[in-house]
């Protein structure tokens, strides 16, 4: 269910009411105007994200850039009139930032993927509904779009039913939609404010066969898809955030619900591309042994590669991951044979 106003935790939460399509119509003409001012910004990590606004040059913003990329504070002149103005009325305008109460904030961040911007939650993203866009999301679209690309070589047709599990920001569900126009992409997530940024998102790509989806899993969908994708929360977080926390062991609870929901709703012939991370311990990677259980178990052909062998050392110092000798990063491909 929508907000009543344009919070702007993990991205523009909006109403569906005559005042809120005004704050949403304000919201795409921003984001148009910012792509016409030939902005691009390639988000990297929250770790490299907080070593960089911490050197005394970067205290306050200097460019768009800065304001929409790096999300530091800035002051009122920096930005064209016109540019302020459409934040303010689209409700992500932050005031009486910085120690004197002077500076202004974007409560957004945008982010450039395939030639498109994407609205998702300004750094950092502390709140337990930010909806989180970062390199996990560029790997996340590649190994997507690797499968596609597979698929179409091997002469297998293309995916009619498409589900994006635990979409965030949209980004990926839809790059999938501008290559296939005539299939149908569901977009599920159990974040509202995911799901109101996949809403903006898929206008700003101007793709309309995408279909947002509020549901827990496939709890609330219904039949089978062709194809199902997924970057689940993989991480131990001991603040809950919706898009780091996988529960379960050393966070591999949410991948392995992706995986045995593939078991029962892929259709004959269809693929789950899941990306995702496990934390190895002695050498052993419990995420890859429960997945291949589960995908033998339900008859299903299965592939894993890892794709980093070693991301997050920086999490490794958290107690939660006192076993763990690294975390890799991995791409699940499950399939079912077809008829």
């Amino acid at each position: 269910m929508l907000q009543t106003e344009a919070r702007i935790t993990g991205a523009t939460t909006l109403e569906t009411g005559s005042r809120d399509e005004g704050r949403q119509d304000a919201l795409l003409d921003f984001v148009r105007a910012v792509r016409a001012s030939g902005y691009t910004f390639t988000t990297v990590t929250p770790a490299t994200h907080a070593r960089v606004n911490a050197r005394p040059e970067n205290a306050t913003a200097r460019s768009l850039r800065d304001v929409l990329g790096w999300s530091r504070p800035f002051r009122p002149e920096l930005l064209p009139t016109e540019l302020t103005r459409l934040m303010d009325q689209a409700g992500v305008l932050r005031r009486g930032q910085g120690p004197d109460g002077a500076l202004l904030k974007a409560a957004i961040r945008l982010s450039s993927l395939d030639g498109e911007l994407f609205l998702h939650a300004a750094y950092p993203s502390l709140a337990a509904d930010s909806v989180f866009f970062g390199p996990d999301t560029v790997r996340y679209a590649q190994a997507v779009l690797d499968h596609l690309e597979v698929r179409a070589r091997a002469g297998l047709p293309a995916p009619r039913r498409i589900v994006d599990i635990g979409c965030g920001s949209g980004a990926v569900g839809i790059l999938v939609a501008k290559r296939l126009p005539e299939a149908e992409v569901v977009l599920v997530d159990i974040n509202p404010a995911a799901l109101s940024a996949a809403r903006v998102n898929a206008r700003l790509a101007g793709v309309e066969n995408v279909r947002p989806v509020h549901s827990d899993m496939l709890r609330d969908v219904e039949g089978a898809f062709d194809l199902i994708v997924s970057n689940p929360p993989f991480m131990v977080d001991a603040g809950g955030r919706a898009y780091r926390n996988g529960g379960g062991i050393l966070g591999a609870g949410l991948p392995l619900r992706v995986v045995g929901t593939a078991t029962e709703r892929l259709a004959p012939g269809g693929s789950l591309v899941l990306f995702t991370g496990s934390a190895i311990v002695d050498g052993r990677d419990g995420f890859r042994e429960a997945a291949r259980g589960l995908c033998e178990e339900a008859g299903l052909d299965w592939s894993y590669r890892e794709h980093d062998p070693d991301a997050y050392g920086e999490e490794l110092d958290d107690p939660a991951y006192a076993e763990a000798e690294r975390i890799a990063l991995a791409v699940l491909t499950v399939t079912r044979k077809g008829p």
